[in-house]
This record gives C-alpha cells, sequence and structure tokens, in this order.
C-alpha cells in the first residue's frame, strides 16, 4: 500500500467510526434534555436554547444566561458551532423610539460573583450562514468561548419561533402527524 492510500484508507476509517458526543457539534436531530446546566472553571451556563427558524432563514438568535461563581471577572469572547458559518454576540437596545442591534467585538463581561442574561430583547448570540432550519426539539451543539474560564461545550434546546425562555420537557414537539392543528393560531 503507498502511503497515500493508506492515509486515505485510515481517513476513511476515521469517518466511518461511531461518533462521540459533540463530535461534530452541529445540530442534533433527536434534541436534547431541558434544563442542562454546563460548567467551565468559575463559569456555569444554563438556559441554552435557541429559537425554530422558516425554511429560507437567513439569522438565527441563541440565548441562555452565565453565571460566574470567581472572584473574578471574565467575558464571552464568542462561539462557535458547525450549524452555522457565523456566530457572533450582538446587543439589542432602544435609542429613542428605535430598537437598535449592533454586534459586540470585546465580547462580554460576565462580573465575579455575578451573572449575565442572553435574551431576545438583549444580548444574543446571532447564527448566520446555516445551511437547514433550525426545527422546534432539535438541539443545537456550540462551543462557547471564555477569556479566563477557555472553552465551554453546550447543547441549546430549540424552541419554537417566538420562544421567548428556554424549553422545558412539556414544550417538546408531539408525535408528527399529518393532520395541522389550527385551534391555537389566532385569526
Amino acid at each position: 500500500m503507498t502511503r497515500f492510500s493508506l492515509a486515505a484508507l485510515l481517513a476513511a476509517l476515521a469517518l466511518a467510526a461511531p461518533s462521540l458526543a459533540f463530535a461534530h457539534e452541529g445540530i442534533v436531530h433527536d434534541g436534547c434534555p431541558t434544563g442542562q446546566s454546563f460548567t467551565a472553571g468559575d463559569i456555569t451556563v444554563s438556559g441554552a436554547y435557541a429559537r425554530a427558524t422558516p425554511p429560507n432563514a437567513r439569522s438565527a438568535g441563541a440565548y441562555l444566561s452565565i453565571a460566574n461563581a470567581g472572584p473574578e471577572a471574565d467575558t464571552l469572547t464568542g462561539a462557535s458551532t458547525e450549524a452555522a458559518t457565523d456566530t457572533s454576540l450582538h446587543q439589542m437596545k432602544m435609542n429613542g423610539q428605535v430598537m437598535e442591534m449592533s454586534a459586540l467585538p470585546d465580547g462580554l463581561p460576565i462580573p465575579a460573583g455575578g451573572s449575565v442574561a442572553l435574551d431576545p430583547m438583549g444580548y444574543h448570540l446571532m447564527l448566520t450562514g446555516f445551511s437547514q432550519p433550525f426545527v422546534k426539539g432539535q438541539c443545537l451543539e456550540m462551543t462557547l468561548h471564555f477569556a479566563k474560564a477557555g472553552d465551554l461545550k453546550v447543547e441549546l434546546n430549540i424552541g419554537g419561533f417566538a420562544q421567548s425562555s428556554p424549553p422545558s420537557a412539556s414544550d417538546a414537539p408531539a408525535e408528527p402527524s399529518h393532520a395541522m392543528d389550527m385551534s391555537s393560531m389566532a385569526m
């Protein structure tokens, strides 16, 4: 066997091996447990979720709470996921009567002994460049990057289109049905 074909064989075997948790850091179609928390150093992340997206959406938001139990401030410097080509930190805020969104290129400080919430009307992670829509009930794997705590792998539950808080077990999608339930839709 030549060197090239041995390398190709080893690469093929590696791709065929069963994947481990977080091996692909993208969308997990089977979903993930609700109510999880994730810890690295003094940082704990909880309530991680994203909203479902329509089929042709170009962006999505991700939300979570970050607690810092340490004696020193830390900074969320960014995030990454294979489910999107770009993940960046943003802030929504009112400027007079206009809601504005701006990037946080220097990251998001997490105070010592404090916490910061990322939510739909404030700080959030903006995901762009995804190849498939996010579907309620799926799970999004992501790595958060902190200046002191380092990288923290988290799982975000995908909630409904207008989800305003982390999904709970009762929010899980029902078994697939061919009939459309119109009872909860306003006319």
